[in-house]
């Protein structure tokens, strides 16, 4: 369920959605890459970093609504995008196979607009926030949804899977630097609470 084999078109036929989501993170990564590391336009770098990251003050004050969105996709360090691109490559296919492409794509979006939402409403108006981890804790939110409720569409071994995974990025969610532990916790319950709709009258 989790070990990614396929060949790369393959994945790409398979995995649409997953495909699309993770070619918008690298593109915006290397355009970071190239602008600002190395210094070919770094106003320009500055500028898209300042429109797209989550700003509790702009979108409060400025009306920059747009960033409930734009930070999903927003990674500008490497290990920050080796780790979510890790993840979605590993937990998104399984998920985009169950709920069908466009379920699967609201479902990621919708967790991760939420995480935002309560990022702008729980966090100072002087927070700022960038990165899909609560989209990515969505996901995760509604594996454990499936563990507990539907069990016979997962196996043992990958229930155990899910719940090592799940139990460790809650952990490091407290224990690292720098990180939106309520971004993480909010977008893993809004996937856990949500998942019920995502699945209802899916038989496929």
């Amino acid at each position: 369920m989790f070990i990614r084999n396929e060949p790369f078109k393959l994945f790409i036929k398979l995995y649409p959605i997953t495909t699309i989501i993770l070619a918008v993170d690298l593109f915006i990564y290397l355009l970071f890459l190239i602008t600002g590391t190395w210094h070919v336009a770094p106003e320009f770098a500055l500028r898209m970093f300042v429109f797209s990251a989550g700003s509790n003050d702009a979108i409060l004050n400025q009306g920059a609504w747009w960033q409930l969105v734009t930070p999903i996709f927003l990674h500008i360090h490497f290990s920050h995008i080796l780790f979510n691109a890790f993840s979605l490559f590993i937990f998104g296919p399984a998920l985009e196979v169950m709920l069908g492409k466009w379920r699967y794509a609201t479902a990621f979006l919708a967790t991760g607009i939420i995480a935002n939402i309560a990022a702008l409403f729980l966090e100072p108006v002087g927070f700022s926030h960038y990165g899909a981890s609560g989209a990515l804790f969505g996901l995760l939110g509604i594996y454990i949804f499936l563990v507990i409720f539907k069990r016979e569409s997962i196996s043992r071994q990958d229930q155990t899977v899910v719940f090592v995974i799940v139990l460790i990025s809650l952990i490091s969610s407290f224990i690292g630097a720098d990180i939106d532990v309520m971004g993480h916790l909010i977008g893993f319950l809004s996937g856990l609470i949500l998942a019920p709709l995502f699945f209802f009258n899916r038989t496929e």
